[in-house]
């Protein structure tokens, strides 16, 4: 705990098994910037190793695989074991979804001929770090008759990319004299898209020339844009961060970077007694409401759904599987940071290269609308994971009155099952690039391999 250095640790073979699944979890990060996005390429790498729709399937045997996806938002991965699923589940669950700007309903307009897209910022972010960032915008514009077009402009080199405008410094004397909060308001965090007028409009012709070219090409009306989830997000691909490529820099890994480690532990498993399960999920970032979020009835649903196959299903039964289960709540941690080091109680903080992160708790100040992790589960996980010799470090998300955060793990706590935080420490969460350590992803995947395959508590 936090003495040892992962890259002190590994041996050769280590390494190259490190720089693949790294160089894998870049792939998906870059096929993945929006939920949809990653529940298609999630989909892709699972049928790949052999899964099928749950909702397509005709029975279960031990052994199989099945996904269940939800409005193609949220996803669930299911390996049946050999043992009842009464006797409940070995679960790992991530989110999905990430800090962005969502394009408005009603987005376009033009304003001293320059045209904007207008903008409601989604999750927490500080707003002064989205502004002069190269853009790209990806997300679905579903027509009337249900046909739909998929966009995502801004990632190819060849693509046009979009910014936040800023004020130049040499007229900002009044604007940094603001509180950090208010340098930036959330009603100026437009897009700028376009400054070309259309020959032959008199009124809004830059607007309306944008309108001429996403008709054109995508077939694509003004009204359509009321019917349309179009996110803007960070342009580029995840890149190796440092001169010893120690580190991975990329948008999005608050938590696609637990989802990726808990998918692919997942889909690398061998049959077990204990039914596995991989949950990753949409909109934890706002709370985890909405149909596609925890706090709806998909998982359980979708577990349900999967007994009724196995001819294990009741009530009572799905009561049991849920509440004997046993879950990771894969999400990340603040890692410590020198510039920062007021803001963490060192004995208590994530460190980089030092191994997969527990909080035992998480929420705000008093453990304000935390799930809080019993002792005797904490120990299980720790024999587990020493067995396997997995690398690992207990944290708090900062100093207790300095602020907090939350996870999905108290959800499923209220299913009376065994939950705990865990994940990947990172630095500059929430803002449009994050940094983690290879060897924190790595030996995370490493954990979560260990904890898929342990008995139950």
């Amino acid at each position: 705990m936090k003495e040892e250095n992962l890259w002190l640790k590994y041996e050769a073979d280590e390494l190259d098994a490190l720089e693949k699944v790294c160089g894998d979890y870049r792939a998906f990060l870059d096929a993945g910037k929006t939920e949809r996005e990653c529940v298609s390429e999630i989909i892709r790498q699972a049928e790949a190793k052999g899964y099928q729709n749950l909702y397509t399937a005709q029975t279960l045997q031990p052994g199989d695989k099945v996904y269940a996806a939800w409005m193609e938002k949220s996803i669930a991965l299911f390996r049946v074991g050999t043992e009842p699923l009464e006797q409940g589940m070995n679960i790992l669950g991530a989110h999905i979804d990430s800090p962005r700007l969502d394009l408005k309903q009603n987005p376009l307009y033009e304003e001293s001929g320059l045209a904007y897209f207008d903008t409601h910022y989604y999750g927490g972010i500080k707003k002064y770090q989205w502004v002069t960032v190269p853009l790209a915008i990806h997300g679905v514009v579903v027509r009337k008759d249900g046909t739909r077009e998929t966009i995502s402009i801004g990632e190819q080199e060849t693509d046009p990319v979009f910014a936040v405008t800023d004020l130049l410094v040499h007229l900002s004397s009044k604007q940094l004299e603001k509180k950090a909060s208010a340098v930036v308001e959330g009603e100026n965090l437009d897009i700028l898209i376009g400054s070309r007028p259309l020959k032959g409009e008199e009124k809004d012709a830059a607007a309306a020339q944008i309108l001429k070219l996403i008709r054109d090409k995508y077939h694509i009306e003004k009204e359509d844009l009321m019917s349309a989830e179009l996110e803007a997000v960070p342009a580029g691909k995840a890149r190796e961060c440092g001169l010893d490529r120690s580190m991975i820099m990329a948008y999005g890994q608050d938590d696609r970077v637990c989802a990726f480690t808990s998918m692919r532990a997942m889909l690398d498993m061998k049959q077990t007694d204990r039914t596995l399960c991989c949950i990753l999920v949409d909109k934890e970032e706002i709370g985890s409401v909405g149909a596609t979020g925890m706090q709806s009835r998909f998982f359980e649903n979708a577990v349900a759904e999967l007994m009724n196959l196995n001819g294990e299903y009741s009530e009572l039964n799905l009561r049991r599987c849920l509440s004997r289960s046993c879950m990771l709540s894969s999400d990340v941690s603040a890692g410590f940071d020198p510039t920062f080091a007021s803001c963490f109680e060192k004995k208590n903080a994530a460190f980089m290269g030092k191994g997969m992160v527990f909080n035992k708790f998480t929420g705000s100040r008093g453990k304000s609308g935390s799930n809080d992790a019993n002792a005797e589960y904490m120990a299980h996980l720790r024999r587990i994971l020493d067995e396997k010799k997995v690398v690992y470090q207990t944290a708090e998300l900062g100093k207790v009155d300095v602020g907090g955060g939350g996870t999905i793990a108290y959800i499923l706590a209220l299913y009376g099952m065994n939950v705990i935080d865990s994940g990947v420490a990172v630095l500059n969460m929430h803002a449009p690039w994050e940094a983690t350590s290879k060897a924190d992803v790595y030996e995370t995947y490493r954990g979560y391999m260990a904890f898929a395959e342990g008995a139950a508590l």
